[in-house]
């Protein structure tokens, strides 16, 4: 029976603070500072902790002091309260209001951002903001990871690390590399130099406001460079939002996000306002006339051809140069043609390009690859040289293969595909993730370990391509190198689950039980409602034989959505109790084409497993075996050497009677990797089948002594008459008699 197999780490931090604070774990960061939970130990309260990072503006500690100046000097009750400043110097802390909820971003990524509650949301921030904006207060660093909202829908603002005092006199600009905000909610004119103003936060209300009614932000397709060239170039208005928005509504956000600050609306109490008529609305029915044109008095862009008409300095216009050569640099010089071609392309097209990309990032939803490979065909219809769509169409591809039985027809379409992005545009970075996946799945390590770091080296923060990266690191057993790579992804992207996921499953193959528990836990806190996070904490307690806890996190992951990842754990966790009746029902959830994926060799062997220990069962696990084995042949064929799958298929060879063929097996896989745990595992329990006892007691000594959890030898039914041998009631002694040395 076989478990699932599919940090930046804290800063160094005291674990008080000025005696009485307990700090409980790192919740993120801002511009320049680190934020942790603590306990207030005189106010028995829990309160958040905002301190500098060591190796930032440590010459000027004020700055956290203006910060906690500014915030505290705000009345409205969407803004964080602050306690009070502790600590000297550069270990100074501001301590503030612990804020409970969801990120607006994850609210957005729920599906229930309806158009009332869209609304909402965008009121209480324009109402809070214009508080701020009356005491010449600016944000300058809104979008989705900074708002909160807490259960009861009240919207909180967090983190004035960019907030500052407006200067009609300042003359000081901003490059490309000095801003902290996110482009993507980021205003044109901060983009090429400009110092954050309250127009540059009614632009960010506006993005996000469009974000929430659209189901995507504008270019969703785009992101770093590429992304900030697009807004700083397109000129014309947003595209309409969807039938179902209000004219007025829809005229109120072109407003909020025209390229030209003059158009926007003056203030965030004109925003409020115009947002206010419609929050008691159905959100579906037309607005009197005297309601839209009272809404465009706030001066919606006109025409493509309206220009900035202020004075622009010498440093403006080196920031936007610094940032199109940088471009250039990046994706040659066809960039802006293209970008300005997607500007203008079809608003569906962007829609499916975010679609397809969304579903990529999310391996553990049921429909992924269907969806993914719907949305890039009908791109490529329409654009047949979209090199990020051919890109996308051959990752979603190569999925399919992995989890449709190895069709190979998946494979080959996977790899046409990739070389078709390639070939469109060798520069972009997602094409060469896409032939790195290919190649891993062929076996061609190694040129696909050269593929991700070329896509790496053309954009170093690229999602795909460093999961990619450190899961050739994690299969090749270096350790180090994959740690560095999450890390950096951690970093880059510290809201993107997989990084941690996959953080959690080095550490679990190092044996590293408890660091991956830490991990897998992080991640159902990102992301509660993964249900791969949930099924690998569950095999990660059942390793630390704590399977009460474990059998308790299948149960909450099976109440946020039925998954195969789900059921077969929760087999293996029945199957280890000895009821078989109920391991079966769950592998066959596991296997079912709604609830499961049939095309996962290692779900037929565990149902298998679990139909051998049932009477009436027992022809039924030979042909599950033989399934097993018709699934894990091919992938054998094309990775000849890797351990994992030699030891499974000699494991299922000898429960299907073929004990020859599967003893060739285990010697070959021992040669390879004889100090691998569960290879030595697998062994044992080949030997045991195979009537090899000495073999047998000898693989789990090894086994044992290279860190499998005893548990789960004492667990294991085909065990049983091994362990009432007395060379093994012996070892058993000398492990207490050892471990009390």
């Amino acid at each position: 029976m076989e478990l699932l197999d599919s940090l930046r780490q804290t800063p160094s931090q005291d674990d008080t603070i000025s005696g009485h604070y307990e700090v409980r774990r790192l919740l993120g960061e801002g511009g320049f500072g680190h934020v942790f939970e603590a306990w207030d130990a005189k106010l028995c309260r829990s309160v958040a902790l905002k301190r500098l990072k060591p190796q930032a503006d440590v010459l000027h500690p004020e700055k956290l002091i203006n910060e906690a100046r500014l915030a505290a000097s705000l009345k409205h009750a969407a803004f964080v309260r602050i306690f009070a400043i502790e600590g000297q110097g550069t270990s100074q802390s501001i301590v503030m209001e612990l804020v409970e909820g969801q990120t607006l971003g994850q609210f957005m990524h729920s599906g229930k951002a309806d158009l009332q509650a869209a609304l909402d949301i965008a009121y209480q921030i324009a109402d809070a903001m214009d508080e701020a904006h009356a005491m010449d207060l600016v944000h300058g660093d809104l979008k989705p990871s900074n708002l909160m909202l807490e259960a009861n829908g009240k919207v909180r603002i967090l983190d004035f690390g960019l907030a500052r005092h407006i200067d009609p006199q300042a003359t000081q600009t901003t490059t490309l590399c000095d801003l902290q905000g996110t482009i993507a909610y980021m205003a044109p004119e901060r983009l090429m130099g400009r110092l954050p103003d309250t127009r540059g936060d009614v632009y960010a209300l506006g993005a996000m406001l469009y974000e929430m009614l659209a189901g995507q932000r504008h270019f969703a397709h785009l992101n770093g460079l590429a992304l900030a060239a697009a807004h700083m170039q397109a000129t014309e208005p947003w595209p309409d939002l969807p039938d179902s928005v209000p004219p007025a509504i829809n005229a109120l956000v072109r407003a909020m996000t025209a390229h030209d600050p003059a158009e926007r609306p003056r203030t965030m109490r004109d925003v409020r306002e115009a947002i206010d008529k419609h929050r008691t609305s159905n959100g579906t029915e037309s607005r009197p006339a005297e309601e839209i044109e009272s809404v465009k008095s706030i001066k919606p862009p006109v025409s493509i051809a309206i220009r900035l008409q202020v004075p622009v300095k010498r440093a403006v216009l080196a920031g936007s140069a610094i940032v199109l050569l940088a471009l250039a640099a990046w994706q040659g010089p066809d960039l802006l043609a293209r970008l300005r071609g997607h500007a203008a392309a079809p608003f569906s097209e962007m829609a499916s390009m975010k679609t397809g990309m969304d579903a990529l990032r999310v391996f553990d939803r049921d429909t992924s690859q269907k969806t993914a490979i719907e949305q890039f065909t009908l791109v490529l219809q329409h654009n047949p040289h979209n090199a990020a769509a051919a890109a996308g169409l051959s990752l979603a591809s190569t999925l399919r293969y992995i989890g449709n039985g190895r069709d190979d027809t998946w494979l080959q379409r996977a790899d046409v595909s990739a070389k078709q992005a390639l070939e469109a545009d060798n520069n972009l970075a997602l094409a060469h993730v896409a032939q790195a996946w290919v190649y891993e799945v062929q076996g061609k390590s190694e040129d696909a370990l050269r593929e991700a770091t070329i896509s790496l080296n053309l954009e170093p923060n690229n999602i795909l391509g460093l999961h990619s990266k450190a899961r050739l690191y994690i299969f090749g057993q270096k350790f180090d190198q994959a740690k560095a790579t999450l890390e950096q992804g951690i970093a880059a992207h510290p809201q993107e689950p997989l990084f941690n996921t996959q953080l959690g499953y080095m550490y679990f193959k190092m044996g590293e039980y408890v660091k991956a528990e830490q991990v897998y836990r992080k991640s159902i806190r990102v992301e509660p409602d993964s249900p791969s996070a949930y099924a690998y904490l569950n095999a990660t307690l059942l390793r630390q034989n704590r399977n009460d806890e474990a059998l308790e996190v299948l149960q909450q992951g099976l109440q946020v959505r039925p998954h195969w990842e789900l059921y077969t754990n929760l087999g293996t966790s029945l199957f280890a109790k000895g009821d078989y009746l109920g391991a079966v029902q769950a592998f066959e959830n596991a296997v079912s084409e709604k609830k499961g994926s049939p095309g996962i060799y290692l779900l037929w062997a565990n149902l298998a497993d679990a139909q051998r220990w049932i009477p009436a069962q027992v022809q039924a696990s030979k042909q599950s075996y033989l399934r097993a084995i018709a699934l894990l042949r091919p992938m054998l064929e094309r990775t000849p050497n890797n351990v994992t799958m030699i030891s499974r298929m000699a494991l299922y060879e000898a429960y299907a009677g073929e004990k020859q063929q599967a003893l060739a097996r285990v010697s070959h896989v021992l040669r390879l990797a004889p100090q691998v745990a569960d290879v030595q595992f697998r062994a044992t329990l080949t030997h045991e089948l195979s009537g090899n006892r000495p073999a047998a007691f000898e693989a789990l000594q090894q086994a044992v002594k290279l860190g499998y959890p005893l548990n789960l030898i004492e667990s294991a039914p085909d065990l049983l008459d091994l362990r009432r041998d007395a060379r093994y009631q012996q070892f058993l002694i000398n492990l207490e008699r050892d471990s009390k040395k």
